[in-house]
């Protein structure tokens, strides 16, 4: 992946609604439905919400009926995870020589 890709994965979770859904979503599978009565949010709003968070592929959803069922992507959220922590390390990890300090200060 590269920067534009992750940029987009993390502008997907930059946002109050949007991490309100993913907490809602981590007791599993929600209706659409279920979603919006539990966050007071309109439908247009949700879709919205959900159009990034599915194409930074953190959710998943199919349909079934009139209904869009989501869940939390255990694919996009190992990914998410791996892509922070390429960012959120210090050399230092890696390389015993590398003499930062970060060390020192736990």
């Amino acid at each position: 992946m590269g920067f534009r890709e992750d940029v987009k994965r993390i502008k997907a979770l930059a946002n109050e609604n949007r991490l309100l859904i993913m907490l809602a979503l981590q007791h599993g599978k929600k209706c659409g439905c279920d979603l919006l009565e539990e966050l007071n949010i309109t439908q247009p709003t949700l879709s919205h919400h959900m159009k990034i968070l599915a194409g930074s592929g953190l959710v998943d959803y199919y349909k079934e009926g009139r209904w869009m069922y989501y869940s939390i992507s255990a694919d996009g959220v190992k990914e998410f995870r791996k892509m922070v922590g390429s960012y959120a390390r210090c050399d230092c990890e890696l390389d015993a020589s590398v003499s930062c300090g970060c060390k020192e200060k736990k």
